[in-house]
């Protein structure tokens, strides 16, 4: 029978790989990065997140690691979101995000079958005929989706027979006046940011700007091997998601719950069964550190989408009764992390140079966590800007 853990174990140990039991060093910023990646959106959520688990981060670190190290990549990634990672572990975070076969990359970027099956093209015949013509026409460019989208979409065009060409050209299901072509290359160039053909250069206002990873970083990534990165990528997801089960990882990478053998089968030797929530997993080697994670003290403001709260086991950090509060489709608040408990939510708003924090709390606080969730957002607000921060607590 599988040793029982308790809910609280399982917290500390979780909080505990994300660095949000105690920060880092000012000199770890990778590391945070590489635990399971940084998501970016909405855009801008990358910063605090890090700046959660790395001392007196600022815009500007990150802004070198990003443009003039290049220590630190972003491209799209798990659930087919942007996120932050280190450039030395790209494979890791796009090899081995990728699913090995058609059906399974389809799920990862839902929309595009429909679109597919119009043309009677497969999606691996619309990557190859879009990453044919990427490089001529992003070579020493930096292009939005849009404009990069119809560029290649065009060129595209030419290269199909008449009875395809005339419905790529059509009208598409995906925005208004865009053509169908145009739609499905946008999908493509999600896949090829995971064959690490492309990634994200620092945005340009509202633009994301896409640039060809080898000029980007004027070298190539070394490949490691697609079963080696996909045993990695649910190594790290285990450290700071277990313990866990496949349907979990499945929905945390963005593929089918039936579909995980290819990453779970490699690692079944190092994992061991554990009784939480059900039958849940995690690498043999972490057991003791599940049970014996340091008590977590301290605030934090997370980001919406913070690496913590996307877990898929979320009633274990959240009462049910608050889960449409903290996830929400559109909007979604930042949470209130203060001694391991999820005990609220916040949003910014901002106004010239100066910064209001509302704070919503799920019961009372006491005068010390309010003083520590001022002190934390007085430490937020240089990062979008602010000069100073006000904070305004409400209770459901």
């Amino acid at each position: 029978m599988a040793d029982k853990v308790s809910k609280g174990d399982v917290i500390a140990f979780r909080l505990n790989a994300h660095h949000l039991t105690a920060r880092l060093g000012e000199g770890g910023l990778l590391d945070a990065a590489g635990r399971c990646g940084i998501q970016n959106s909405p855009p801008g959520s990358a910063l605090p997140a890090l700046h959660a688990r790395v001392e007196n981060l600022t815009p500007e670190r990150v802004e070198q690691a990003v443009a003039e190290d290049k220590s630190l990549l972003q491209s799209w990634c798990m659930r087919g979101s942007p996120f932050y990672f280190p450039t030395a572990d790209a494979p890791v975070f796009t090899t081995g995000v990728l699913p090995p076969g058609e059906e399974g990359r389809l799920h990862l970027i839902p929309g595009v079958q429909q679109a597919l099956d119009e043309l009677g093209m497969s999606l691996t015949e619309a990557v190859e005929l879009t990453g044919a013509e990427i490089d001529a026409v992003l070579s020493g460019r930096r292009l939005a989706i849009n404009e990069l989208g119809a560029e290649l979409a065009v060129r595209i065009a030419a290269e199909l027979p008449e009875r395809q060409r005339g419905i790529w050209e059509g009208k598409g299901p995906y925005a208004p006046g865009q053509p169908l072509g145009e739609g499905v290359v946008h999908f493509c160039i999600r896949i090829l940011t995971l064959l690490r053909t492309v990634c994200f250069a620092p945005r340009d206002g509202n633009k994301a700007p896409f640039v060809l990873v080898e000029e980007w970083l004027g070298r190539t990534i070394p490949d490691i091997g697609p079963e080696v990165a996909r045993a990695e990528l649910l190594r790290r997801y285990l450290r700071c998601h277990g313990p866990s089960t496949r349907a979990d990882f499945a929905a945390w990478a963005g593929i089918k719950a039936g579909d995980t053998g290819p990453w779970w089968s490699l690692v079944e030797d190092e994992l061991i069964q554990v009784g939480f929530n059900g039958r849940s997993w995690i690498l043999a080697e972490d057991l003791d550190a599940l049970r014996s994670a340091p008590k977590p003290q301290g605030v934090r403001l997370l980001p919406p989408r913070d690496p913590y709260t996307q877990m898929r086991d979320r009633e274990t950090i959240v009462d049910r009764k608050y889960h449409r509060e903290v996830w929400k489709t559109v909007g979604e608040p930042g949470t209130v992390l203060a001694d391991g408990q999820i005990t609220g939510i916040w949003r910014p708003r901002k106004s010239g140079r100066k910064l209001t924090v509302t704070v919503r709390t799920f019961g009372s606080l006491r005068a010390r966590d309010k003083k520590a969730i001022q002190d934390e957002a007085e430490r937020v607000a240089p990062l979008r800007g602010a000069a100073s921060v006000n904070v305004e607590f409400e209770t459901y």
